[in-house]
């Protein structure tokens, strides 16, 4: 794998750290990816996994995985699991360095008692809302809890029976005493503590007191010895409050840098409403091969190396913007072009009877795996009398530039002969057309063009009937209809859904030589677009492929028009 931070060249974080690191000011760099396991990871996370691993690698350091595991009412084993197996997936290994939040569940609660010791927290009785209208707005300072002057010793006593179970959930919070009228609404006396009764998928039921996310987040990096914490922009407000803890404290501050997010077209990067649509069924499942999740990018064919790929190429940068979802499928192209051998498969079959092709004749056309790498071998194609060819590529009355078989047209077949349509078959209730009936020009097999013989403009991919097998091929296509959903504000994201997102063909057909493929295995169907073996349904009996990505952008055109 290639060091994606020197595929990124420059940038203020690297910057930071050689300046760091010239100074003496440390050794070497520690970072972390520190997701919260309440919910599978997207392709947001892709570019902060990419940028703190990466960073680790290239300065010879280490990069942490830490579960943020503060809050067991949407917390899950599951959860856990996907995240190792992303991370896995992207050629990520964190090694020995694997924490939890709830590692250090103990010694928070410690830090908890210092600050009520120091007079700096308090236990509060206020209820969810009256807190929000004691906090005051952005234009109007808060007002002072009537809690807050507790004595040091009450607060103390209070805690620590909230920490034995005595109080209901909701009952009481602890809070840290900043300023009410802090300009920065993170200060007006956080929430740092809350009494909730839920399982929690390491410590079980031994705690009824959790931490906020805001309080575990920087201490947590302390007690680690993270060197540089960086977080996406929407945490640069939290920073003050992150400062203020540790310097309460009087412990070892990380230095904590933000960078954009990544935002992308036609889909979102809301875990909740991710969730949503999960709960919801809009979606088949977090694994949704239209879902912008790592797992449903994996089970549509997107490979490793072309996330990566985008993430290196979309850079880092302190403003943020939305990216074009071409660009990501772009990379998913120039990679799947390098690694995934050709083979031609037919969506939608129309039969086409070579009449003037002996009835009991099979021919065996050898041909290239992929064109550009001869290592990876050949293939055989059988030819036959009858074939299938795409529905697409047959028109009754084509227009002038339509390249393919018509009444009386002529097309060459992919690595066989040319033919000729002499004739069309139709249901006689419904004038649908059920077969073609063509023949062949004898001397034009192999890409040969005899001298004289005119040049026939196109050439269409096809399957022998009798050797083709059968197969479920599912097209996927944006989740979205619009490109900036979060962005609408007179229709809900529900209403932006792409209804022709999910297209299932059940009669699909391809060449023999796919029979043996396996989950996960990719290939261009030539001239339709890269397909990959479903890595949950498909079986050896009945393959099921995914459309992982078009040859061509083709909502580049939809837009253009």
């Amino acid at each position: 794998m290639s060091d994606p931070v020197t595929q990124l060249g420059s940038n203020f974080i690297r910057n930071i750290i050689d300046e760091d690191l010239a100074s003496g000011k440390h050794a070497s760099i520690v970072t972390r990816f520190p997701p919260e396991p309440n919910g599978y990871l997207h392709i947001g996370h892709a570019k902060a996994i990419c940028l703190n691993f990466g960073l680790a690698e290239h300065y010879h350091g280490r990069c942490h995985l830490r579960f943020d595991d503060t809050n067991p009412a949407k917390e899950e084993q599951e959860y856990i699991d996907a995240i190792k197996t992303d991370l896995s997936w992207l050629g990520f290994d964190w090694g020995e360095y694997e924490y939890h939040a709830s590692d250090y569940f103990e010694t928070l609660y410690g830090y908890a008692e210092l600050l009520v010791g120091k007079g700096l927290a308090y236990v509060c009785d206020l209820n969810a809302e009256q807190m929000r209208t004691y906090r005051g707005t952005l234009t109007e300072p808060g007002k002072n809890s009537p809690y807050r002057d507790r004595s040091c010793d009450e607060n103390l006593d209070l805690l620590r029976r909230m920490r034995a179970g005595e109080f209901a959930d909701g009952s009481r919070v602890l809070r840290a005493k900043i300023d009410m009228a802090a300009p920065n609404l993170n200060l007006r006396d956080p929430v740092l503590y809350r009494l909730l009764r839920a399982t929690h998928p390491r410590t079980g039921d031994t705690w009824c007191l959790y931490p906020m996310y805001d309080f575990a987040h920087g201490q947590s990096d302390s007690i680690e010895g993270v060197t540089h914490s960086l977080c996406t922009l929407e945490f640069q407000d939290h920073r003050p409050l992150y400062d203020w803890f540790l310097n309460a404290l009087e412990i070892y501050s990380p230095q904590q840098i933000e960078f954009s997010r990544l935002n992308l077209t036609y889909t979102m990067m809301s875990k909740r409403r991710l969730l949503e649509l999960v709960q919801e069924k809009h979606v088949s499942g977090w694994d949704d091969p239209r879902m912008p999740t790592l797992s449903g990018m994996r089970r549509r064919g997107f490979t490793a190396a072309a996330v990566r790929t985008f993430c290196e190429r979309i850079g880092v940068g302190k403003s943020d913007s939305i990216i074009d979802m071409s660009v990501l499928e772009d990379c998913v192209r120039e990679d799947l072009d390098r690694v995934a051998p050709r083979a031609m498969g037919v969506l939608r079959p129309l039969k086409v009877t070579i009449t003037n092709y002996p009835e009991d004749q099979t021919e065996v056309f050898t041909v290239a795996r992929h064109p550009k790498d001869p290592a990876m071998g050949t293939r055989t194609i059988p030819f036959s009398r009858e074939i299938y060819v795409d529905r697409d590529d047959f028109m009754e009355d084509p227009p002038k530039k339509f390249f393919r078989l018509g009444p009386g047209r002529e097309v060459r077949l992919r690595y066989g002969y040319i033919i000729r349509c002499d004739e069309v078959i139709k249901d006689s209730a419904s004038g649908e057309v059920m077969e073609l009936r063509c023949s062949y020009d004898l001397e034009t097999g192999g890409g040969v063009l005899p001298e004289g013989r005119k040049k026939v403009k196109g050439i269409i991919h096809w399957v022998s009937a009798a050797h083709a097998v059968p197969v479920e091929v599912r097209l996927y296509d944006r989740l979205f209809s619009v490109a900036n959903p979060a962005a609408e504000k007179e229709r809900g994201y529900r209403d932006l859904l792409n209804a022709e997102s999910f297209e299932v063909l059940f009669s699909a057909l391809v060449e023999p030589s796919l029979a043996a493929a396996e989950a996960g295995d990719s290939f261009q169907f030539e001239r339709l677009g890269y397909f990959t073996v479903d890595n949950k349904d498909s079986q050896p009996e009945k393959l099921v492929f995914n459309r992982s990505v078009t040859l061509r952008d083709t909502w580049a055109k939809l837009v253009n028009n």
